[in-house]
């Protein structure tokens, strides 16, 4: 990593931000009859935040082994991204089950805009 001095890094540090990463886990209660419709009112919801700019990055996570169902980055506190998150259909439901973690991040940061895989 040629160019990055320790100056830059600590000037670049002092830039990051607060926000909340949530974890969605599926519950077994996911398969069930009807749960489909409320994943996509869950959808709609994160549509809604993103629009709103409450939630900055959203990543569903393609089926696998694991019982992870997405990750998400809210620009909000942990206090306030849980209230989000109870209030949200699919956990109401109980088809998903979060986990709420304070992270640091740098302001500008994105996601590539072209298929990297």
């Amino acid at each position: 990593m040629s160019g990055i001095t320790d100056e830059y890094m600590r000037e670049m540090l002092q830039t990051t931000r607060r926000y909340t990463v949530v974890i969605l886990h599926r519950t077994a209660k996911r398969g069930e009859p009807g749960s489909d419709k409320i994943i996509w009112e869950h959808g709609r919801r994160n549509f809604g935040l993103r629009r709103d700019g409450v939630l900055c990055i959203v990543c569903p996570v393609l089926r696998d082994e694991s019982d992870v169902a997405g990750i998400c980055i809210f620009c909000t506190d942990v206090k306030e991204t849980r209230r989000i998150m109870d209030d949200d259909p699919a956990v109401k439901a109980g088809l998903l089950e979060y986990e709420a973690h304070l992270i640091e991040g740098f302001p500008g940061d994105s996601l590539a805009s072209s298929l990297a895989v």
